[in-house]
């Protein structure tokens, strides 16, 4: 459980300090109060990274320097600093050279309205929701992402030079195949287990009334993808970027047969999401012993209607910790939460325990 949450320059606070209850925690306020960057820092502390943003920059408060985030997860105290030159993390006060300590302690899921674009937007959205869930799951999927990510930015940058050179171009096609063909194999492997668990998630909420299904499109063969980048040569060069592997991976999601983005009612589509979100929270614990994720659930009640929103909350592993937020006081009486925080002027006032 996580039991404490420091944060100092962190964007629109330039110091907090939070106890955090062991079940439900509700953070109520406004729009604009903060509540959003609680979660963000509950995230960065356990993951290093952000569900909301690619880049850790913005999250400096302006006006600074750096950011820092400090906490208690399981006894171990935990802190990440970060600024544009350097990034510290510390593991029980000792200053770490590798991650793989670090984080291998905290599970995260994370939901908010902006996860419709998991359905609704472009591919990006959905390699961003399987590597999130790989970094958690298998301890080589994060090196390979990053360095199948560095030679693939050296690769296009060299494609869209002035003065083109094959062989400099080619120097980087065996790290490319070499970490895209982790990366394919893990992102297959993930969509296997995920997709059973997202289907049964999808019937529970609807009752039944759709069948949904969740495929993997790989943007290369992981068998022959130094082929696939061969045979694409001519057609990278002509387009400047390389358009065969892991990151034209892609997931397929269906209704009753059809593609969501099209025909699916707005209705069925959260409920993809909410399905899909599920389908992370049981994979994230039948991989680590049984030991459920943190949620964060972030402002998503007033974008569902009653049965939805009781059916996500009857779905979401029990024994989750849970940090939620929600701008409507009604929901105080609604949800049973077994710590409050009402939220005003960036202060937080503890209103049950």
């Amino acid at each position: 459980m996580l039991t404490s949450l420091r944060l100092r320059n962190f964007r629109c606070f330039e110091g907090v300090l939070i106890d955090i209850g062991p079940a439900f925690n509700l953070f109520l306020g406004a729009n604009g109060e903060g509540k959003t960057t609680i979660l963000e820092a509950a995230c960065i502390l356990l993951r290093l990274q952000s569900q909301r943003s690619s880049s850790l920059a913005p999250v400096i408060q302006i006006g600074k320097k750096f950011f820092e985030v400090r906490g208690k997860f399981e006894e171990h105290e935990l802190e990440f600093r970060y600024s544009a030159l350097r990034r510290r993390v510390k593991f029980d006060e000792i200053e770490q050279r590798t991650l793989s300590e670090y984080l291998r302690i905290g599970r995260v899921v994370s939901l908010a309205n902006a996860d419709i674009e998991l359905v609704r937007g472009g591919s990006e959205a959905r390699r961003r929701y399987l590597d999130f869930l790989g970094a958690q799951i298998d301890g080589s999927y994060r090196p390979a992402l990053r360095a199948y990510e560095r030679a693939l930015r050296a690769r296009n940058a060299l494609l869209k030079s002035p003065m083109l050179r094959a062989r400099e171009v080619a120097a980087y096609d065996a790290p490319l195949i070499e970490h895209g063909r982790v990366l394919l194999r893990l992102r297959a492997e993930l969509t296997e287990m995920l997709a059973p668990l997202a289907t049964q998630a999808y019937r529970r909420i609807s009752a039944g009334r759709e069948r949904f299904a969740l495929r993997f499109l790989p943007g290369a063969s992981s068998d022959d993808f130094g082929g696939d980048l061969g045979r694409s040569h001519s057609e990278s060069i002509r387009l400047r970027q390389t358009i065969v592997g892991p990151h034209r991976d892609d997931l397929e999601l269906l209704v009753d047969d059809l593609p969501a983005a099209q025909f699916a009612s707005e209705g069925q589509q959260r409920t993809i999401v909410l399905a899909m979100k599920i389908a992370q929270a049981d994979a994230l614990k039948r991989s680590s012993d049984g030991k459920a994720p943190l949620l964060l659930i972030d402002d998503i009640f007033g974008e569902l209607d009653p049965e939805r929103r009781n059916a996500l909350l009857d779905n979401l592993p029990a024994d989750s910790q849970k940090l939620v937020t929600a701008t409507a006081m009604p929901w105080r009486d609604e949800i049973t939460a077994d710590t409050i925080y009402q939220m005003c002027n960036r202060q937080l006032i503890r209103v049950k325990n």
